[in-house]
C-alpha cells in the first residue's frame, strides 16, 4: 500500500485483453492515481512482448492500477472492468486471440478475492451476459512492466486505426455509462 495526501492507496491488477485498451479506460477514472501496462501470470521472469505474443510464457497483458479507495472502490473498478471488455470469451477479445488476451483478475488480498468472487456471482445470478463468464480469479503474480512504447499508447496514438476501431468505442462506453466516475477534462 502507498500513501498519498494521508490516503492509503491500493493496487488492482486486471487483464482484460489488450493492455492498450485497459490502460486507456482506467486512466480516465477519478481516484485512479496511476495505470501501467505489463505482463503477469506467466512462467518466466522479465518477459518481452515478442515472447508474450507466442502464448508460450503464460503471461497475460494486464494493467497495474494504483487507486485511492476513498474515491473509487475496488468493486467500482470491477464494475468498469466487466463493462468495458467481454468476460465471456476464453483467451480472446475481438480479433485479439491467445492466452495473453485472457480475462483475469489478479487479487492482491483475500478481500479483493472475495469481492471479485461475489461480483462474478452477482453478474451470473442476474444473467447480465448471454454466455457464461470465463474470467479467472488468480492470486497476484509478479508483474513485469511492458516496454516503454506500450505505455500510454492510446493517448499518444489516437490516430492509429486500432485505437479508432477498438479503443474509441470502449472510451465512448466509459463516457456514457460512467461519466460521474471520470476525471474532469478527460475524454
Amino acid at each position: 500500500m502507498n500513501k498519498q495526501n494521508d490516503s492509503i492507496l491500493e493496487t488492482a491488477i486486471l487483464a482484460g485483453g489488450c493492455f492498450w485498451c485497459t490502460e486507456a479506460v482506467f486512466q480516465r477514472l477519478n481516484g485512479v492515481v496511476e495505470v501501467v501496462s505489463g505482463y503477469t501470470g506467466g512462467t518466466i521472469k522479465n518477459p518481452a512482448y515478442r515472447e508474450i505474443c507466442t502464448g508460450r510464457t503464460g503471461h497475460a497483458e494486464g494493467v497495474k492500477i494504483t487507486f485511492d479507495p476513498s474515491i473509487i472502490s475496488y468493486a467500482e473498478l470491477l464494475e468498469v472492468f466487466f463493462a468495458t471488455h467481454d468476460p465471456t470469451t476464453l483467451n480472446r477479445q475481438g480479433n485479439d486471440v491467445g492466452t495473453q488476451y485472457r480475462s483475469d483478475i489478479f487479487y492482491t488480498s483475500p478481500e479483493q478475492k472475495q469481492i471479485a468472487e461475489d461480483f462474478i456471482n452477482l453478474l451470473d445470478n442476474e444473467s447480465i451476459f448471454d454466455s457464461p463468464i470465463v474470467t479467472q480469479i488468480s492470486e497476484e503474480k509478479p508483474f513485469y512492466l511492458a516496454e516503454k512504447e506500450h505505455h500510454d499508447y492510446y493517448n499518444g496514438h489516437r490516430e492509429q486505426p486500432y485505437c479508432q476501431i477498438i479503443i474509441d468505442p470502449k472510451i465512448k462506453k466509459l463516457n456514457n455509462y460512467f461519466s460521474k466516475k471520470l476525471k474532469h477534462g478527460t475524454i
